[in-house]
């Protein structure tokens, strides 16, 4: 009988495993560390960016544009699209933000940016759901709303009367949301 001893392994041979499950482990803190709709625009505190975009065929309504946002009162900017399925989530928040009375005293309105939807989609939406805002601008390309900083459908800003971008809200409004961030913000943008 032979006496062969098996050759001994080193513990480095782990190393690789312990780096990935570090490293795995760092990126999935990371993954679900903080609020995504807190992410920080640029444009808070800065003027809206100049645009002027055509209305949605069909609602009688006119476009919208930089001018409409600095007309003196508060205006809620919404951007949203037909294919968004948290847009349609969020809608009945709109809806219900659009017939605040205490809101309309305060002279606040509400515009839609319709981000690259088919123009017959997204007036086929607000028909059949309901059409918060007082105008519609189309936004085929997506350029206005990279203006604005836009990650993705829907978000949400607050403009001062003078124009002047006061928050931003990313993602799709809740109405605990609407109650505790875009409300508030709605107020100290009135100076309430």
């Amino acid at each position: 009988m032979s006496d062969v001893s098996k050759p001994r392994r080193s513990p480095l041979r782990f190393l690789p495993l312990v780096v990935f499950a570090l490293l795995a482990g760092v990126f999935l803190i990371r993954l679900f560390a903080g609020d995504a709709s807190r992410i920080p625009s640029a444009l808070i505190g800065k003027p809206a960016p100049q645009f002027d975009l055509p209305a949605l065929p069909g609602l009688g309504a006119k476009g919208f544009s930089t001018a409409d946002l600095r007309q003196g009162h508060v205006s809620v900017v919404n951007i949203f699209a037909s294919w968004c399925a948290p847009c349609r989530q969020e809608h009945p928040v709109l809806m219900s933000i659009a017939r605040d009375d205490a809101l309309k005293g305060q002279g606040v309105e509400i515009y839609g940016l319709s981000y690259k939807d088919d123009a017959a989609n997204a007036l086929n939406f607000l028909q059949e759901e309901g059409n918060p805002f007082q105008r519609v601008g189309v936004d085929p390309a997506g350029r206005t709303a990279i203006d604005f900083g836009v990650y993705g459908v829907p978000e949400t800003f607050v403009v001062k009367g003078d124009g002047t971008i006061a928050y931003k809200f990313i993602g799709p409004l809740s109405p605990s949301a609407a109650a505790t961030q875009l409300l508030p913000e709605i107020r100290k943008a009135t100076g309430q």
